[in-house]
């Protein structure tokens, strides 16, 4: 049989008594990092065999578990904070575990994404999951693209060093004029959620360095609203920070009209004319 437990996102008070008992009993504990698993479990008096399951190895890892639980072992299945098989590979083994006609429960425990929610102050009735956007470019911007036309409140997991780079690129995608909670260190001592705009936050953040783990929650874009009527403030901030991220003039006003519509010799010559005064 499978257990997906629940784990602390932060504070070890979180456990539950239920996830305590579980994993004591279990025959093999899998996780995503063998030591931070074993700490957990060190303050929580349990000793169990550790096994290591994760996004690279889950091809090969994934059937051997399967095999562990036909003889009849039980294997608890957890992430390295917060519930499997969200934003994680656990996903795959109940895949296997459904095939293979295999028990699967689950021992309910804290959710960053659904923390942040509640926290948030946006709407919680209606919300779309996106987690981690993909790290290539190409996928990535069609995401974003995607993101724009979600008439929910939208959850967007972020690491700490490309925070500024996500916030620039919603700012693009006609993201800069939503409200946002940018939630940090949840249920830890110094939990934190920002609450601001999107094009609030660029500023923010550029002179506040970002730490720690980020849960996004953003208001959607309204119906109608997005990059095409972004104003001529806007237009300048964009054209701004693609000039100095090192694109030329006429790149800057090219990657401005593919996002908005806009005519590309038009923006060529505001960009332009705004530069040369900036530089004035």
């Amino acid at each position: 049989m499978l257990y997906l437990v629940g784990t602390p996102i932060g504070n070890l008070g979180d456990i539950s008594p239920r996830a305590v008992e579980i994993l004591s009993s279990a025959d093999i504990i899998a996780c995503e990092d063998t030591r931070r698993t074993g700490l957990l479990l060190q303050s929580l008096g349990i000793t169990g065999r550790l096994f290591s399951y994760h996004e690279h190895n889950k091809a090969a890892r994934g059937p051997v578990l399967i095999g562990k639980m036909k003889e009849g072992q039980t294997v608890c299945l957890v992430s390295d904070a917060g519930m499997p098989s969200i934003s994680d590979p656990g996903e795959d083994l109940v895949k296997l575990c459904i095939e293979e006609g295999i028990d699967v429960s689950v021992v309910p425990g804290p959710v960053a994404c659904i923390t942040a929610l509640v926290l948030s102050g946006l709407d919680t009735r209606h919300y779309h999951f996106e987690g981690f956007l993909p790290s290539e470019n190409g996928p990535r911007k069609k995401r974003l693209e995607a993101l724009k036309k979600i008439r929910e409140t939208i959850i967007i997991y972020e690491a700490p060093h490309r925070l500024n780079k996500l916030i620039e690129e919603l700012i693009r995608t006609g993201f800069g004029g939503c409200r946002a909670a940018f939630c940090r260190e949840l249920t830890k001592k110094y939990e934190q959620v920002l609450r601001f705009t999107v094009e609030e936050a660029e500023e923010y953040f550029r002179n506040t360095p970002p730490k720690g783990e980020f849960v996004i929650c953003l208001e959607p874009v309204t119906e109608g609203e997005g990059a095409a009527e972004l104003s001529e403030e806007d237009i300048d901030k964009m054209a701004k920070g693609l000039i100095e991220s090192g694109l030329s003039t006429k790149e800057a006003s090219s990657k401005i009209a593919e996002m908005t519509g806009l005519n590309r010799k038009e923006l060529y010559n505001r960009i332009a004319k705004s530069h040369l005064k900036s530089r004035d």
